[in-house]
């Protein structure tokens, strides 16, 4: 599958060897030029970036990564090291550290199991297995539990159906299974939520989301508010949302990384760098027309120094 409304695109002409050579003496002796990092790696996509990262260490014998991480510091250099972890790798390692030592992320795991196709899923296990020899839904139902436990299993056989046709016999049933499973039962059948969610095609549970308006005078995500809680509710919600529109999901994640007191960095950080090859002009898109401000106007207001610059240089431009 190809990705074609990334900010970020292949970089032309390209050298690997002087984008090396510029980042060596960038870092070297006293004090290091953060502008010039800065501008390199975010303008130039990942694939470019592993191809520095090899010229780097054949040119002068060093890591680029741990010079990165000797030479920057704090969300700066968490973002410059986060864009050169390889593509394949980058869920992969979200997840991994999601689940390690102490306490769980649901956050990140929510993200990024709702949003994820199943062939990137498919993917981000075998990439586990391969790079940490563990098995990743082992790891997860090892951290989780319940309902919400069971949600992300679901999520993680990738057997969601195709998009093939769309039945509407069964769409009127799983409309009014949801309905009897939640606004007309004492307490919630939150299995049925589960199944239908997590294996119905996307086409036909768009159009699940029409007959249970037309049913019941709620949209989905109402009844889900109401009747579950917790990390439960979150990752359906996030399921919801992302069935609906995934551009429209991380404009929301993002808006709520930044707004009001304080920001999530690391959910500002791991959806720029994860989406800027994939979708970020369309997130942009969404951004503008829920928000009232654009994407670029809401980090420029909200970060600041080499952080704040190559967030907007990722970005990609304002939408005013």
């Amino acid at each position: 599958l190809q990705y074609t409304r990334g900010t970020v695109t292949a970089f032309a002409p390209f050298d690997a060897r002087a984008d090396a050579e510029a980042l060596r003496k960038a870092m070297k002796g006293m004090g290091t030029d953060e502008e010039t990092v800065l501008k390199i790696l975010t303008t130039r996509n990942n694939a470019q970036r592993q191809e520095i990262a090899s010229a780097f260490k054949t040119l002068f014998g060093r890591d680029l990564v741990d010079d990165l991480k000797s030479e920057l510091t704090g969300k700066f250099e968490t973002l410059m090291v986060s864009l050169m972890r390889p593509a394949y790798i980058f869920d992969a390692h979200a997840l991994k550290h999601a689940i390690k030592g102490a306490g769980t992320n649901e956050k990140v795991l929510t993200e990024i199991l709702a949003s994820r196709t199943p062939a990137e899923v498919q993917n981000i296990k075998q990439v586990y297995l391969q790079e940490y020899e563990a098995n990743l839904e082992d790891k997860i139902t090892g951290e989780t539990s319940g309902h919400f436990q069971r949600m992300l299993v679901v999520l993680l056989q990738a057997n969601r159906d195709p998009d093939v046709g769309v039945d509407e016999a069964l769409v009127e049933q799983d409309a009014q299974v949801l309905f009897r499973a939640g606004e007309l039962k004492w307490g919630t059948d939150e299995e049925k939520f589960i199944t239908i969610l997590g294996t119905r095609s996307i086409s036909h549970l768009r159009r699940v989301f029409d007959k249970y308006m037309t049913i019941s005078g709620f949209q989905i995500e109402e009844t889900i508010d109401r009747e579950t809680s917790g990390d439960l509710e979150k990752l359906l919600l996030a399921v919801v949302k992302c069935i609906r529109s995934v551009p429209a999901y991380f404009a929301e994640t993002l808006y709520y990384s930044m707004k009001g007191a304080g920001t999530d960095d690391d959910t500002l950080i791991r959806v720029m760098v994860s989406r800027s090859e994939v979708d970020l002009l369309d997130i942009r898109r969404e951004f503008r027309k829920n928000f009232a401000k654009s994407l670029y106007q809401m980090i420029q207001k909200d970060t600041s120094g080499d952080y704040r610059k190559a967030l907007l240089l990722l970005c990609g431009g304002d939408d005013e």
